[in-house]
């Protein structure tokens, strides 16, 4: 009978979330690995598998966390959606420095070379931009943006924002000058208030 385990995974996970993010998957060894987590080399292959493992169980919690988090800005009345994106694209606090999205990291570092990566990807940033097109959809039938005007695109282009704005974050611009720019792009799209 294999003895119970004396750590958490998903503190393991964490952990190796936060190392990944940063220092990238090449820039992670499995040596870091352990001292991050604690974990000899063997009880984290034991658990986990090799280090591309602890990688793919990180990356696709990351992606499922994403998802579930557009799938929740979808939720409410509809007069409020354009509310509920300029709220996704607002930076929160004035943390600078901050690890920036996993996501957007993985991909650039690894869908290149590696196919599982590369799928889940897309179909991560499909789900998000869905999330986006339908939350203008709701903002159009409000009255908030035009009805005319293509939802695809419209969502496209706050899916764009909000991943460049996560890149300014980790650049190190501020929150103000941040929430400046998500104010001007929802402010560009929105109908008049007449």
């Amino acid at each position: 009978m294999a003895r119970p385990r004396k750590f958490s995974e998903q503190e393991v996970l964490a952990t190796a979330h936060r190392l990944f993010n940063e220092t990238g998957y090449h820039g992670t060894s499995v040596d870091d690995l352990s001292r991050a987590t604690g974990l000899s080399k063997g009880s984290l292959y034991g658990a986990f598998g090799d280090k591309e493992a602890i990688f793919q169980r990180v990356f696709e919690q990351y992606c499922a966390t994403s998802e579930q988090g557009a799938a929740a800005m979808l939720e409410g009345p509809e007069d409020q959606a354009l509310d509920r994106l300029r709220k996704w694209l607002t930076a929160p606090d004035d943390h600078t420095g901050r690890p920036g999205c996993l996501l957007a990291k993985a991909t650039a570092e690894l869908a290149s070379e590696n196919d599982a990566i590369a799928t889940r990807s897309l179909a991560t940033h499909e789900t998000l931009l869905d999330s986006c097109r339908r939350l203008v959809e709701q903002a159009q039938r409000a009255g908030h943006l035009d009805p005319a005007a293509d939802a695809e695109v419209l969502g496209g282009l706050i899916l764009t924002t909000h991943r460049g704005l996560e890149a300014l974050a980790k650049a190190g611009v501020d929150a103000k000058t941040r929430n400046r720019i998500a104010d001007a792009a929802i402010d560009s799209i929105a109908l008049p208030v007449s």
